[in-house]
């Protein structure tokens, strides 16, 4: 049965909403972890109307002193939340009108639509920020691996196939790359949330003399300089919900690199391999098969990048079909940002414990490395140097591995008159390009795995992560 006219917005209204309704409509079950943000953008909010003349400055104190008081309850957990009152917004709005008189005048010039956008965009720069620095700390954790490990050698792959040898060091730097590409996204979507929509309203802002600079100074929407930032569209302000899709994209992408980091720890950890050990704090057994250790926490990293993905999807099919401006279509967007943040988060915790704990076994590594058909390229730019034109070293080599394989021994065991039978440019010192050593040392490229750049490469690592 219907109740009495909503408080908040029910004044056209002879009735309120039915319980289920209520239940279907309510926000504040998700939207109450936005709750200080909301209110740092009421004291703002306040302190602006005060300075335009809109409210005394006796009464923005008397504001500001009940949402104090609010907040302190709100952390301490003792704040009595009422999903009757719909969202975050109107909880706290409507305990402060119970303390404070002047909160009736709080919401001058101002609607819940560049509210929720303005708690959003500064929730989404403290959450970029947290981020940031928990996948700064697993890149920490992973450079410690790299430079414990330095001088072990491991197979690089292409399709699964051993295909260069690469310091294993090497490889552990191409994953602290990908993650440093999910901290600078991030910082991306920090910047582009770093615009303030308070003073929007509804849709086209307000005949009231309103100073929306004021406000976005007080709340850190600033550039460098210390100039406000506020956003140049009242219509797009309120409707605009691209940071949610960065945000939402970042972690996607964040868990495709996770998901690929554990792909390899979970080849590396199994008997076929066994390069490497995922600690038992990080790994767990079978109910009935006592010998298993499984790699759990990297699987669990694989399987959360999927729930990523899908947060991504959800928000990107919520907003594909909305005409401007603000739909209630858009209270669905929390949830999948918020289950993003939270996620990600967990998941760079984890792959800190899991790098930080991880065993490595260098002479396993050593006899996966030891196939000299690794440096078949090698050999082919050994003909290089001679001359040989590439397409054809790289023929000339080919047939010497086929020879190899019909004679069932390793590349570098063949006779010299039956390589040079293949290609006349073969001479005595053919087989010192089978020293992984020598070929690793030739390659000072900047980003190839030789060692010079391997030193040089940490030292950056360790400078840019102090």
């Amino acid at each position: 049965m219907a109740k009495t006219s909503q408080a908040t917005w029910g004044g056209r209204f002879t009735a309120g909403p039915a319980e289920l309704m209520l239940r279907f409509s309510e926000s504040v079950s998700f939207d109450r972890r936005l709750a200080l943000f909301d209110i740092a953008g009421s004291k703002a909010h306040s302190a602006m109307l005060a300075h335009v003349g809109l409210i005394t400055a006796a009464e923005r104190d008397a504001i500001h002193g009940g949402l104090d008081a609010i907040a302190a309850e709100i952390t301490a957990g003792k704040f009595a939340w009422d999903t009757k009152l719909e969202d975050v917004h109107m909880n706290i709005e409507h305990a402060l009108t119970k303390r404070v008189a002047a909160a009736a005048k709080l919401h001058t010039a101002r609607s819940r639509n560049d509210q929720v956008a303005t708690d959003m965009r500064l929730w989404f720069k403290w959450a970029c920020g947290v981020l940031g620095e928990k996948i700064a700390a697993a890149e920490r954790a992973l450079l410690g691996v790299a430079a414990a490990n330095r001088t072990v050698l491991i197979p690089g792959y292409t399709h699964l196939q051993r295909a260069q040898p690469v310091f294993l060091s090497h490889h552990l730097l191409a994953w602290l790359e990908m993650l440093d590409r999910d901290r600078a996204r991030l910082a991306d979507v920090a910047a582009h949330a770093n615009w303030c929509p308070l003073g929007a309203g509804a849709i086209a802002g307000t005949t009231l003399p309103i100073d929306r600079g004021y406000a976005a100074k007080l709340l850190g929407f600033t550039d460098a300089k210390g100039r406000p930032q506020v956003t140049q569209n009242s219509m797009d302000a309120v409707a605009d919900r691209d940071v949610f899709i960065e945000f939402a994209n970042a972690g996607a992408l964040f868990g495709v690199h996770l998901s690929r980091i554990a792909e390899d720890l979970i080849l590396w950890s199994t008997a076929e391999f066994r390069f490497a050990d995922v600690s038992d704090a990080f790994s767990t057994g079978s109910s009935l098969m006592p010998q298993k250790r499984n790699p759990d926490a990297c699987e669990l990293l694989r399987g959360k990048a999927a729930r990523l993905q899908g947060n991504l999807q959800a928000l990107l099919t919520l907003v594909k079909g909305l005409p401007l401006t603000y739909n209630r279509d858009l209270q669905e967007d929390k949830p999948p940002v918020f289950d993003t943040f939270d996620q990600a988060a967990l998941c760079a915790d984890v792959l800190a414990g899991v790098l930080g704990g991880l065993k490595f076994h260098p002479d396993r590594c050593a006899a996966a490395v030891s196939d000299p058909a690794l440096l078949a390229t090698d050999l082919a730019d050994y003909l290089v140097r001679k001359g040989v034109p590439f397409r054809e070293a790289h023929h000339a080599v080919g047939a010497v591995v086929r020879l190899a394989e019909q004679h069932t021994i390793k590349l570098d065991q063949l006779p010299l008159e039956e390589v040079q039978q293949v290609h006349e440019a073969f001479g005595p010192d053919w087989t010192q390009v089978f020293d992984p050593a020598r070929g690793l040392a030739l390659r000072t490229g900047t980003g190839m795995p030789g060692p010079a750049q391997l030193a040089k490469q940490l030292k950056r690592w360790q400078r840019r992560l102090g």
